[in-house]
């Protein structure tokens, strides 16, 4: 009556989350005595969490693999997406304002 039920088979908790090639990368970090995270992108240049909204940071996200990713990395990818999202979204309302101004109407030819 008291009894605990099971939970399903697989993954849980801060694991779920963690890609095979996540965890690899965890792994040889401790092996190697470096910090759990990838210190080596910062060396490389802008970090995506820094990168200006533009075609630069549109590109980098989609060449980005996302298995490869750390749940931090993760995290600021989507925070990089909305970004990115945002800006998008200001360029078409100014497109639209100019387009509905009375100095933009112009007939199609």
């Amino acid at each position: 009556m008291n009894d605990v039920p099971k939970l399903p088979e697989g993954l849980h908790g801060p694991m779920k989350a963690m890609s095979p090639g996540v965890v690899d990368f965890l792994f040889r970090q401790l092996v190697a005595g470096e910090p759990p995270e990838d210190v080596q992108w910062r060396r490389e240049g802008t970090v995506l969490a820094e990168q200006a909204p533009g075609a630069e940071l549109a590109r980098r996200l989609a060449e980005t693999d996302l298995e490869a990713l750390t749940p931090l990395e993760l995290f600021e990818y989507v925070r990089a997406s909305q970004r990115l999202v945002a800006w998008a979204e200001h360029l078409k309302e100014r497109a639209v304002a100019h387009y509905c101004s009375d100095g933009a109407a112009r007939t199609p030819h």
